[in-house]
């Protein structure tokens, strides 16, 4: 218990002390039901990229936000993840969202350089994305995109996915454009 309290205010101490040192923090590897678990989510995760749905969200909030901050670079799951991190890109592509429909915009922090904020900024969108009209049962975990791992990921997608749904319904513009969907061999 002493050691653990040592090594919490070594960490504390490191990473407030000089912004140059990181710390990285790894998990355990999922074995047995959490293992079965995490390949179905990245198996999701597949199935989705093979519609293309990762590649038209990211388009669409890239038309979104055209001319206020850089495009995502790329549409893989770490390109997605990277952008998407910190919040700030949520949290712009939903006040956008909001203002448009004559809702009010949220505060968030601009430059989220701790996790702490990062998370802050998702749980934000998350707050904002369910009073837009996204169903609670769409959203994600705050986790979800900071864990930086593919099988969440689909969560994350599938939620921006449902968002450009309900944008539409609102008329916003620009429509996101889903994949279309799998043809039926007969």
């Amino acid at each position: 218990s002493h050691q653990v309290l040592c090594i919490n205010k070594l960490l504390v101490s490191l990473s407030s002390s000089s912004p140059s040192i990181q710390i990285i923090m790894s998990r355990a590897s999922k074995s047995g039901d959490a293992y079965k678990t995490e390949k179905k989510l990245e198996q999701k995760y597949d199935e989705e990229e093979q519609l293309g749905t990762p590649q038209k969200v990211v388009e669409w909030i890239n038309g979104v936000l055209a001319g206020e901050v850089a495009n995502a670079k790329g549409h893989t799951w770490e390109a997605i993840a990277a952008y998407l991190k910190d919040g700030v890109i949520l949290c712009m592509l939903i006040n956008k969202l909001r203002q448009s429909a004559g809702m009010p915009t949220e505060k968030y922090q601009k430059k989220a350089k701790t996790p702490f904020v990062m998370m802050q900024n998702v749980e934000t969108f998350n707050k904002l994305a369910q009073d837009y009209g996204v169903p609670a049962t769409a959203l994600f975990q705050t986790s979800d995109i900071t864990d930086g791992r593919k099988a969440t990921m689909v969560n994350v997608i599938n939620c921006l996915s449902q968002l450009g749904f309900v944008a539409n319904k609102k008329s916003f513009s620009p429509q996101y454009e889903p994949p279309a969907a799998p043809s039926a061999a007969f």
